[in-house]
This record gives C-alpha cells, sequence and structure tokens, in this order.
C-alpha cells in the first residue's frame, strides 16, 4: 500500500506496511507503520514527521532558539502533540516547559503508537495544556523562549498565523522561532507568514532539509533578542544529544540563497 501526498501539481509517496492507529476528531490524525521510514504521523492528510528524519526537524526548530538565548529556563510549545519538540527542549537546563496543543487526540496517538516524545510528557518539569494556542497567549505570563510547532495555516492552525498572534508572542517571549512552511512549493503560506509576522522584533529565516516534506526543503522564522554568541557555549551542555544539530549547521542554516533572500526582502 501507498501513501500520497500531494502539492501543487507534485507530490511524495511513501510505501506503508500498515495502518497503526486513526483517530478523528477535529483533525484527522494517522499513524502508519512504513517500508523504509519507520512509523509516521499524518494529520489531516499532511505528513508531520517521519522517525526516520523527525530529528532535522526538530532539531533545528528547537536548538536555534534555544541554542541563541542567554537564558532558557521557561519555554512555551505551541503546537508539537507529538512531543518531538518537547523532547529536545528538555536536553537543556530548563526548570519549565508548558506545550499547549489544540487537539489532545493527538498527544493521546503520539504517545501510545509513536513514543518519539522518550518520555518527555512525564517529566516533572512538563506542564501540558489542551487550548487554541492563539487564546492562551491572552492570559499566559512571558516565557524566555516561545516555539511554534504548527500544522499547515488551514483549519485549527489557522490562527496561528495571524497577525494578532505574532503581536502576543512578540509581547511573551524574549525569543520566539515557529516553522515557516515551503518556500519552494507552498509560496501563499510562506508569505503569509512573512507578512503577517511584522510585528516581531529582528527577525530572521533560516532553513533545514527535511527529506519527508514538500520539495525537502523547509523554512524556519527566529526573532526577539537572539545573539550568536551564545551558541557553542550553550551547545557545550547539549553535545553528545543531538543526531542532526551542532554550532556549524546552525550558523550555516542562515544563510539564504539569492533567490530566497529577494523573496524575504519583498515581504519586509
Amino acid at each position: 500500500m501507498d501513501f500520497i501526498e500531494r502539492y501543487d501539481g507534485s507530490g511524495l509517496m511513501i510505501s506503508v506496511k500498515r495502518k497503526i492507529a486513526e483517530a478523528k476528531g477535529i483533525q484527522k490524525i494517522e499513524i502508519y507503520e512504513t517500508e523504509s521510514f519507520g512509523k509516521m504521523l499524518v494529520i489531516d492528510g499532511k505528513i508531520q514527521l517521519t522517525e526516520f528524519d523527525e530529528h532535522f526537524y526538530h532539531e533545528m526548530l528547537v536548538h536555534v532558539p534555544m541554542n541563541s538565548c542567554k537564558r532558557a529556563k521557561k519555554v512555551l510549545i505551541i503546537g508539537g502533540g507529538d512531543g518531538g519538540a518537547l523532547r529536545e527542549v528538555l536536553k537543556h537546563d530548563i526548570e519549565r516547559a508548558v506545550l499547549v496543543e489544540i487537539d489532545r487526540n493527538v498527544i493521546n496517538l503520539c504517545r501510545e503508537h509513536l513514543g518519539i516524545d522518550c518520555g518527555a510528557f512525564e517529566d516533572p518539569r512538563v506542564e501540558i495544556v489542551i487550548e487554541d494556542g492563539r487564546k492562551f497567549l491572552e492570559h499566559c505570563e512571558k516565557f524566555d523562549v516561545i516555539i511554534v510547532d504548527s500544522t499547515d495555516p488551514v483549519g485549527v492552525s489557522d490562527p496561528l498565523f495571524g497577525k494578532d498572534f505574532f503581536e502576543l508572542c512578540d509581547e511573551k517571549c524574549t525569543v520566539f522561532c515557529s516553522q515557516a512552511q515551503s518556500p519552494l512549493i507552498q509560496k501563499n503560506y510562506f508569505r503569509k507568514l512573512l507578512e503577517n509576522s511584522s510585528p516581531l522584533k529582528n527577525r530572521a529565516m533560516f532553513l533545514a532539509t527535511i527529506p519527508t516534506y514538500p520539495m525537502a526543503l523547509w523554512s524556519f522564522i527566529i526573532a526577539g533578542e537572539y545573539d550568536f554568541r551564545f551558541i557553542r557555549r550553550n551547545f557545550r551542555k547539549i553535545k553528545g544529544k543531538t543526531k542532526h544539530y551542532n554550532p556549524e549547521v546552525h550558523l550555516s542554516a542562515f544563510m539564504l540563497p539569492e533567490w530566497l533572500k529577494k523573496e524575504v526582502e519583498n515581504a519586509y
């Protein structure tokens, strides 16, 4: 059996052995066992991760902002119900991590059938909140780092791409980081995020290669009081705990090709 994710005249086909689990609520959540990429999480027909390459994504999403922060003790993750981002956050010397997920089914299925959190959900430093991330920001305290690990900006994730959401994030954290879609094949999503994230101070774009994401080239946005002087100092505390990320990868991720520089400049 083959699973096919299509996007704008192209697509990715992955051979699967079986469907492990499924839940339908505010989203359709499926977990598959694939032939070559381990287990795979799919939400509303879109691949969210495979065991094969999820470290490429989660390590860049988390360690770039965490290692660019002078002092990260309180961290908020919006989305990320699979637990991968939370797992990476807990590698740092933090005091508290809050994960806000709108769909309890994502957490329940991933804890039972996927397990990439590696016990992160049970860590005493972790608080799990089932709530809309946009609404949570209206009443929460300020965090050192906010990380947004969302699905595509449609349906339940659409509020996480609005200008008012970024205004709240700018108020509620020192360093902000979010996934920012494919700049190659999801141009409308990508441009929407660039335009609406204008309230964020000191924005910058960085890239990573995630083979099972649309066209493999994926973007992220970082903002706030990040400082690359802290990268190597902070990395020493997690050295040996990453599979993909290191300081060299961190710095090189911000070297954008000319076509993307122009895209970002036009949006800014």
